[in-house]
């Protein structure tokens, strides 16, 4: 009985077909808007975690002034200095590397060529911190480091600009006014979080840039990388105690420096995309139910207009409940019919979409089922009222129906 009730109302949808489409299509729309939304939620979430941990793995960054951004009051605090990343490394735990990092900018030329890019001044272990690695050539070697010397490790972005298809290890490289031979190229890392290019600069040793280029002795940041499974608020509670003792504040006095957790970071920007995705998510549901509306309207034209049908079926002694059965099929497989069309929709658009953005991919199956089974549960409801007024039809009152 329920297999012929199934085909009966699938041949009722292909007798209408153009009427059957137009019936669902609030649902496709609904359905693709939704599971579009929340990929794409998804894949941007993920995209910011990843840039973020690539600035490095457990790190933390302390830089001069009370707070971060503008008015932060890193213009007039007091520097660090080379020796400051000495005391961390040596006199706190759970630490894997220390970096002082002064930055500058400018000019760079190099076969007649010349790019503006950004300047950092650093120890090796600034490539720990950040998980940088080197495609080609070397690091430095502690007697450059030493010695101020005039070479450098470049960024992917640098090599392409200037060197093109010529090798740039062991080539001249003129940062401002000194000349520079490559000994590096850094692997590339891509768009950063903030959108910066991360590949854009150019490594030197932090007592090169600091003679040659700047003129002071300025430590910017001081980089701190984390060991895994360490404890971020002892550390950073150690490192708030070890700076405040350097930088010789009273305990009445506030910090003239401040303390970012990487990690801190990515799980706030992460928590504002998510709560963003579930926003425009509920948003695109609302379609949903305009979909469903739409199905109890058609279904509604349909009982009347199959008054006799259902009165002759009654009359030959057909149940209330198959009839009821009947058209709440038929609401079901249009809700469901427009539920798959969405999710096939929403792929390829999140698929397409996703590759212009530059964000990762990331299948939902949680949102892909939800949203089917919610499109089925609207066909259902919307459905059952339209199924009931037609298994509530009097025989001899629908057989008179013109």
């Amino acid at each position: 009985m329920l297999l012929n009730t199934i085909l009966l109302a699938l041949r009722s949808i292909r007798r209408n077909l153009l009427r059957s489409f137009l019936t669902i299509l609030g649902i496709v729309i609904g359905v693709s808007a939704v599971i579009t939304m929340v990929t794409l939620g998804n894949g941007a979430t993920l995209a910011i975690q990843n840039q973020i941990s690539g600035l490095g793995t457990n790190l933390l960054q302390i830089r001069p002034g009370q707070r971060l951004g503008p008015g932060g009051g890193g213009g007039g605090a007091t520097a660090f200095k080379e020796v400051d990343a000495d005391a961390i490394a040596s006199q706190i735990g759970g630490i894997t590397a220390v970096a002082p990092e002064s930055r500058s900018g400018g000019t760079v030329v190099a076969n007649g060529r010349n790019w503006t890019t950004s300047f950092i001044g650093s120890t090796n272990t600034w490539l720990t911190t950040g998980n940088w690695a080197i495609a080609e050539g070397r690091e430095f070697t502690d007697a450059e480091m030493r010695a101020g010397a005039a070479v450098c490790l470049i960024g992917e972005t640098i090599r392409r600009e200037l060197y093109g298809n010529v090798p740039a290890v062991g080539a001249p490289l003129r940062v401002k006014q000194i000349s520079c031979e490559v000994i590096g190229v850094l692997a590339s890392k891509g768009q950063g979080s903030f959108g910066n290019d991360q590949d854009d600069m150019v490594l030197l040793p932090i007592k090169t840039l600091q003679r040659r280029v700047t003129g002071n002795t300025r430590v910017n940041t001081l980089l701190v990388s984390m060991q895994d499974g360490s404890d971020p608020e002892r550390v950073k509670s150690s490192l708030t105690q070890l700076m405040r003792e350097r930088r010789k504040l009273a305990p009445t006095d506030d910090d003239n420096f401040n303390v970012l957790d990487t990690k801190q970071l990515a799980d706030a920007l992460s928590g504002t995309t998510k709560v963003m995705t579930a926003l425009l998510g509920a948003v695109a549901a609302v379609s949903l139910l305009v979909g469903g509306i739409g199905i109890m309207n058609i279904m509604l034209v349909s009982v009347t207009e199959r008054t006799r049908e259902i009165g002759l079926r009654l009359a030959i002694g057909a149940m209330e409940r198959e009839v009821l059965l009947q058209f709440l099929i038929e609401a079901v497989v249009l809700a469901a019919l427009g539920g798959l069309i969405g999710i096939l929709l929403a792929t390829a658009a999140t698929l397409g979409l996703t590759t212009v953005m530059q964000i990762p991919y990331q299948f939902d199956m949680t949102v892909n089922v939800l949203s089917f089974v919610f499109s089925a549960g609207i066909g259902v409801v919307f459905g059952f009222f339209p199924a009931r007024r037609a298994a509530r039809l009097d025989p001899i009152e629908a057989l008179r129906h013109e």
